[in-house]
């Protein structure tokens, strides 16, 4: 979970709300301590976190609590609402516009993960279905060049550089980029914003007019984030900014309100080490998500790359008629996987993210969902459509196939027969049947 040790602090504090039998000033009071600490403890900015604190006491004190809504329901609205507005209130795409090409010139300084970002942006907008290039101007690092290439070779993308010139200006001049639809520009980074690199960024701005200057953020660059941003921004005016390695820190407050001092937004985080592992930034899916509510959108969103969409009205077809073959089970599977890790998904759907779910038990799935697979590779075709074939000596022959136990196969079996039984159940149009049915198996541990 990104940010988990926040997230959790933030789930405990809305429990708090949940279970108090008087919502009064002294409770809100309370939680306020309890958010200001998980804040700082993420490195949040101090006075945004009491300026933050300050918002949601006055909104509680002053706004009354809307119709259907009890005053508990009240204040956790305004501690989402105030998270929300804190970060940004609505996400803030980048709007790419037919200039042929649209560029992108992408700043930072050195272990900010730039030249990783550029990868994951590239395949962003490879993925939906724009011509993309990159451009490397970063001369001074050594082996940057390099790295550029290897990133763009992975996903497919076209990439200019020129390992011999030393002048990024020239660099830049170089090449014919009319046929593309976007360029993302690697520029130079240092340690620190440097005199020298000010003047080589504003130089490049200049000659290069990028339609976005985009700045990637280190998650765990702390409280200096201000200062760079605001450093970066005087540059070459920072119109958006990237968080990188947000999945690898607990304190990636400091990043995340960078952005409050140049007032420019923040249009990605990166979330893990792959190249999908970048997502559009939602304030309020992001919240959500932090709260433990899910986030709905970003899920459809996974769920969408995933899987095609004629591919997913067959398989929904199917559910509609009560029919689950292992072809089906296998396809969904597959796109689960695509989607990424399990303990990733669960977080997007509501009321899952408030379970504290061992990771042991997410690993277990992780593993099993392998292992399952392996196991319908090793089944024949008429096995796959027709699983109740599979007696006891076929049990045997996938098992050594796939390289697992007997239990194991039995075990996708059983899975097998209780997904047909709930499709069944859901083909007779009675959720609230459905649910009191399976409520005991979930209650002990229904197996995923």
């Amino acid at each position: 979970m990104v940010l988990e040790k926040l997230s959790n602090s933030l789930k405990d504090t809305l429990k708090k709300i949940a279970k108090a039998i008087f919502v009064d000033e002294k409770l809100v009071d309370d939680l306020i301590k309890d958010i200001q600490r998980a804040l700082l403890g993420a490195d949040v900015n101090v006075k945004l976190v009491f300026e933050l604190s300050k918002s949601i006491k006055e909104r509680f004190l002053k706004e009354k609590s809307l119709p259907g809504i009890n005053a508990r329901e009240q204040l956790i609205k305004i501690v989402y609402e105030e998270l929300v507005r804190f970060l940004g209130d609505e996400k803030s795409e980048i709007v790419i516009q037919d200039k042929n090409p649209f560029k992108i010139m992408m700043v930072g300084v050195y272990g900010s993960g730039k030249t990783t970002t550029i990868g994951k942006l590239a395949k962003y907008y490879f993925k939906r279905g724009y011509k993309v290039a990159c451009l490397g101007l970063d001369v001074h690092r050594p082996a940057a060049t390099d790295q550029l290439e290897q990133v763009c070779n992975k996903i497919n993308v076209q990439c200019f550089v020129n390992k011999n010139e030393k002048n990024p200006l020239k660099v830049y001049k170089e090449f014919d980029y009319s046929k593309y639809d976007i360029l993302i520009i690697d520029t130079a980074g240092r340690d620190s914003l440097t005199d020298d690199l000010i003047k080589e960024l504003k130089d490049l701005n200049d000659l290069i007019k990028p339609d976005e200057n985009i700045l990637v953020l280190s998650a765990d660059i702390g409280q200096s984030a201000q200062k760079l941003a605001q450093g970066f921004h005087d540059a070459c005016n920072i119109t958006g900014i990237i968080i990188s390695k947000l999945d690898g820190t607990g304190k990636g407050g400091g990043a995340l309100t960078g952005a409050v001092t140049t007032n420019a937004k923040i249009k990605f985080i990166g979330v893990g080490e792959k190249a999908e592992d970048l997502e559009l930034f939602n304030p309020k899916g992001f919240v959500s998500r932090l709260l433990g509510m899910g986030d709905i959108e970003l899920l459809l969103e996974k769920a969408k790359d995933a899987i095609s969409e004629e591919k997913a009205e067959d398989i929904q077809d199917k559910l509609e008629r009560g029919e689950l073959s292992l072809i089906d089970l296998y396809e969904q599977m597959k796109s689960m996987k695509k989607m990424g890790p399990l303990n990733k998904v669960l977080e997007m759907i509501p009321g899952f993210g408030q379970l504290k779910m061992p990771k042991e038990m997410l690993e277990i799935q992780e593993v099993k969902l392998e292992k399952w697979e392996h196991i319908l590779k090793s089944m024949t075709k008429k096995e796959i459509e027709n699983p109740e074939l599979i007696d006891g000596k076929r049990v045997e022959r996938i098992s050594k196939g796939a390289g697992v136990n007997q239990g194991e196969v039995r075990d996708l079996l059983k899975q097998y027969k209780q997904s047909k039984k709930i499709m069944r159940l859901m083909k007779g149009g009675n959720p609230e049947k459905l649910m009191k049915k399976f409520q005991g198996k979930l209650g002990k541990g229904f197996k995923f």
